[in-house]
C-alpha cells in the first residue's frame, strides 16, 4: 500500500509545481500565499512521496502537519473571502485552472493524505502554536513591501497588496489589524481541529 501512497504524495506535488509554474516566471507573484505554501506543499509531497517509495525517511510530523494546514487555510479562504477564479485571466493546464489546482484540488488531496497516509498521534500541542509562526511573517513581509515599494503589483494597478481583505491601503490600518487578528484565530482553530484528529486517528497509517 506504501506505493499508492506514494503514488498520490507524488501526485500532489505534480500538481503543486504545475499550480505555482506561473510564478516561476514572474518572481513578484510570490508574495501571494498561494504560491509559497503551495509551493512547500510540493515539496514536501515530493519528499514524502519518495521516501513511500523507496523506504526512505519521511517529512518531520511537524511539518507535515503545518503543510496540511495551510493547504487547509487557502481552500478556506479561497472559498470564503476570495471571487470565483476567471477562466479568462487564470492559467490552464489540461483544461484546469491553475488556482482551481492549489485552492481545491491540491488542499483536498493533501487532507485525503494526512487522514490516510500518515500515522498519527506524533503531534504535540505546541505544534497549534508554532504552525502560526509563518503567518506574522507572511504578514510583515506584505506591509514592508508595500511600504517600500507602494507600487510594485502584483495586484491591479501595481497594489502591492495581493489580497482585498489584508489590503491596508483601502481598508485602513484599525480594519486591516482586525482582519488579521480574525484570520489568525481561524487558523489557530484549524490548528487545534488538526491536532484533535491526529490524536483520534490510530498510530499505524490507514493506507501507506
Amino acid at each position: 500500500m506504501r506505493f499508492i501512497a506514494g503514488l498520490w504524495r507524488l501526485a500532489i506535488a505534480g500538481l503543486c509545481f504545475l499550480g505555482t509554474y506561473e510564478a516561476w516566471q514572474r518572481p513578484e507573484l510570490w508574495v501571494y500565499f498561494t504560491f509559497q505554501t503551495g509551493a512547500v506543499l510540493g515539496f514536501t509531497m515530493l519528499w514524502a512521496g519518495a521516501a513511500s517509495l523507496l523506504k526512505g525517511i519521511q517529512p518531520p510530523a511537524w511539518l507535515k502537519g503545518a503543510v496540511t494546514l495551510y493547504a487547509l487555510i487557502t481552500a478556506i479562504v479561497a472559498f470564503l473571502l476570495m471571487p470565483p477564479d476567471d477562466p479568462n485571466y487564470v492559467p490552464q493546464i489540461l483544461g484546469i485552472m491553475t488556482n482551481t489546482m492549489l485552492h481545491r484540488i491540491t488542499p483536498i488531496m493533501a487532507v485525503v493524505d494526512f487522514i490516510l497516509c500518515d500515522p498519527h498521534r506524533r503531534f504535540r500541542w505546541q505544534y497549534t502554536f508554532s504552525w502560526l509562526i509563518y503567518l506574522p511573517i507572511w504578514l510583515a513581509f506584505i506591509v514592508i513591501r508595500a511600504l517600500i515599494w507602494p507600487h510594485s503589483g502584483p495586484a491591479a494597478g501595481g497594489n502591492p497588496y495581493p489580497y482585498t481583505f489584508i489590503d491596508a491601503n483601502a481598508l485602513g490600518w484599525t480594519q486591516f489589524g482586525i482582519n488579521c487578528a480574525e484570520l489568525a484565530a481561524g487558523c489557530f482553530i484549524l490548528a487545534l481541529i488538526l491536532f484533535i484528529i491526529d490524536r483520534i486517528e490510530p498510530e499505524t497509517p490507514l493506507l501507506g
